[in-house]
């Protein structure tokens, strides 16, 4: 793929919703049709925000693709060989969210499907061939935000005949009535398609039973308590379930801590079963279960398992929790409606006996068919480590780059620049870097954030006004980067507005030296003390400006911007470096003039090495110190003890990019152990920051893989 996506036409679907709901949150339908046994049977489908696809009840696939607002990304199934009955039901679900958040676009509610069968269309939305429709009253609409940046938890009440509709074609609905909302700009799909393998838990790490919590204090994480017009949602005080409180008000004691083997469960009232997936992986959860009476079962989840010995339902700003309240008498087959990351689940009945019998999970992820270079490590510490960036790398490159695929989903600007370079490494292409590159390219203005100025992460809506200036930048140096991996020269020449809009608005801010001075919003330059020194002129950022100028200047042979981008860099060799070590920032005096502080990072000399302001043969006494006396292993023998640490993003990942560069390869091997060999022992994926803290699977982690690569 290159240049921008062509426009997609549906045969004759036009987009529709449930009538008088188009501005309600949290709001689904389901769709059906059905098709006999041996017809050819092609389903083209989009939505806002969010579909899954079941044939006879059982799962095919989810989507879409996402593309920036007012575009909508057109997926195509070929559901034949899913046709195994006389009659077959293909049955359709669509959520629209209504909400801001980091992970999808705040666009108005709609589905697009048409259903051609034996090469003529028999269903279609918004026309007299209509799909069967009715409203998913199972799912409950007035619940929790699942995160600060992802929309709503998933809570569900299901009655005996819960699955009537995906299974049963004689069954009679009450239909209800759908309307065409506006016009959609539809387009191509471009990225692969996601294979749903099923992973089953590995074993029963422990059972127990939930006892009232005396000492409970509640979850107050912004997501709930600081709903407003910034942060979309429903209110605490409107909720239906509140699920991460409901399992805060009771605590798990665990009966029988020893691991089983995986077999059925059988849960009594108020009991528990904490199963372990073998590895932290992302998908929708699955579950098989028959509930004897009525009950309700929490699957609670998390990427590692805490000191108590079960998830916490509210880790990492997370409600990590989906909700079933089931009738008794039957067996059912749950599966999430949205994709969840997690290596340990823990299994709740509250109120009556249940019998287990699958707890597993559909991958959704970056098809592995496609890694078509995988290489063999020397040894088994570093294939464990290979394997965890591997993991990183596909669970966070469904349809865009993501930070993470549990708390945020979201398309980060810099995060991108890292873990695009794996998916050509591995895969041999770009295409989902085109997809994420053209995402920011294809909307005429954004929202909330100054004109000129690119979002942090994106398709996202940033009602806060809070923007990266840093993050913009990156976007530049990562373009020019991609026109060198696929020579996609249409969409560097659709991007050229844009990257100079870019640079004009951020030469608002030089000084009379050309240096970048007192940015505003959100100044960033990693996760670590780096990021207190920010003001009022940050040499960090002044050098990625310089690395910005020079690759506008390559992308657009701007001379000048070359010119420009040199002159910048001697002015921070001049005004940065102490003799020593270059100095994180300066501050004006009283008289507005510029004074260098004596702050000085360990991430601030990767900045100046990685972005060529200093190299090895000009400053090689300071490349010798950082080289030997910073990395992994410097809390061991800290010959620098005022200088602040570096932490994974980005500081690590810029000098394991410095040492790529200058051929330290041997030295890297052992770095790679010492940084991220615990990582891929505890969770099998690799971690946002040097701490299980946060996420413990992140894109721009995945960048190991590429150095792997490059020097084994």
């Amino acid at each position: 793929m290159t240049g921008i996506s062509n426009e997609y036409k549906f045969t004759c679907a036009l987009p529709v919703w449930e009538e008088n709901k188009l501005d309600e949150m949290n709001c689904s339908i389901l769709l059906r049709g059905i098709v006999n046994k041996g017809e050819a049977a092609v389903l083209r489908i989009t939505a806002q925000s969010r579909y899954q696809v079941y044939v006879n009840g059982f799962f095919v696939s989810a989507g879409p693709a996402r593309a920036a607002h007012g575009f909508y990304r057109v997926s195509e199934y070929d559901l034949s060989g899913h046709l195994t009955e006389n009659e077959n039901v293909v049955a359709l679900i669509a959520a629209g969210y209504n909400v801001n958040s980091f992970y999808l676009t705040e666009d108005k509610p709609f589905v697009c499907a048409e259903l051609e069968v034996n090469s003529e269309i028999r269903y279609a939305t918004g026309t007299d061939r209509e799909f069967e429709a009715v409203c998913y009253h199972n799912r409950i609409q007035k619940v929790q935000r699942f995160s600060f940046q992802r929309p709503f938890t998933e809570s569900y009440i299901f009655d005996s005949y819960y699955d009537a509709f995906f299974t049963h074609p004689e069954e009679k609905f009450r239909n209800i009535k759908l309307v065409k909302t506006q016009d959609k700009c539809f387009i191509e799909r471009n990225v692969p398609y996601c294979e749903y393998k099923q992973i089953k838990a590995k074993t029963v790490v422990s059972k127990g039973i939930l006892i009232p919590n005396k000492d409970a204090v509640k979850w107050d994480d912004r997501s709930l308590i600081e709903i407003d017009d910034k942060l979309k949602g429903f209110k605490e005080k409107e909720l239906e379930s509140c699920v991460v409180n409901e399992l805060y008000s009771y605590k798990t004691q665990i009966m029988e801590p020893e691991s089983f083997t995986m077999e059925p469960v059988k849960l009594g009232i108020n009991c528990c079963a904490v199963y372990d997936m073998g590895l932290n992986t992302t998908g929708l959860i699955r579950l098989s279960l028959t509930a004897e009476h009525d009950t309700v079962i929490y699957a609670i989840f998390n990427e590692i398992l805490p000191e108590e010995g079960v998830p916490d339902a509210g880790r990492n700003g997370c409600a990590n929790v989906v909700r079933f309240a089931l009738q008794g008498g039957r067996a059912y087959d749950l599966v999430s409606f949205e994709p969840y990351t997690y290596r340990y689940i823990q299994i709740v009945s509250m109120y009556a006996p249940c019998l287990i019998t699958n707890v597993s999970q559909l991958r959704e992820v970056y098809n592995e068919k496609l890694l078509t270079n995988l290489r063999k490590m020397p040894d088994g510490e570093l294939q464990e480590i290979y394997d965890a960036a591997v993991e990183s790398f596909v669970q966070n490159s469904t349809d865009i780059f993501m930070d993470c695929p549990s708390r945020e989903r979201a398309g980060w600007l810099c995060d991108s620049f890292f873990t695009s370079k794996v998916e050509k490494e591995l895969t041999g292409n770009s295409i989902v870097e085109h997809n994420f590159l053209e995402n920011f390219l294809l909307p005429e203005s954004f929202n909330y954030i100054p004109d000129g100025m690119l979002p942090m992460c994106y398709p996202a809506d940033h009602n806060d006004h809070v923007y990266i200036h840093n993050w913009a930048m990156w976007y530049v140096i990562e373009l020019k980067e991609y026109l060198e991996r696929s020579s996609d020269r249409e969409l560097i020449e659709k991007a050229k507005d844009r990257v100079y809009k870019l640079l004009r608005f951020t030469e608002k801010y030089e000084n009379a030296d050309g240096l970048l001075e007192k940015l505003e919003s959100w100044v960033f330059v990693e996760w670590s003390e780096a990021n207190d020194f920010v003001q009022d002129i940050n040499y960090p950022t002044n050098m990625l400006y310089s690395l910005f100028l020079d690759s506008i200047a390559e992308l657009y042979s701007d001379n000048s911007l070359r010119e420009k981008a040199e002159k910048l860099r001697q002015t921070i060799r001049e005004k940065s470096f102490d003799g020593e070590f270059f100095c994180d920032n300066a501050v004006l005096d009283e008289n507005g003039v510029a004074v260098r502080t004596n702050n000085r990072t360990e991430t601030c000399q990767y900045y100046a090495f990685f972005t060529k302001t200093a190299t090895k043969e000009s400053f090689p006494e300071l490349y010798e110190k950082m080289i030997n006396d910073f990395g992994p292993n410097r809390k061991d023998c800290n010959r620098y003890p005022d200088i602040p640490f570096s932490n994974a993003f980005i500081g690590n990942y810029l000098r394991l990019i410095i040492l790529l560069e200058n051929g330290e390869n041997e030295k890297l091997q052992q770095e790679i152990r010492d940084f991220f060999l615990t990582m891929a022992k505890t969770t099998g994926t690799l971690w946002e920051n040097m701490t299980d803290y946060a996420s413990c699977c992140h894109g721009f982690a995945s960048f190991v893989a590429y150095v792997l690569n490059k020097i084994v």
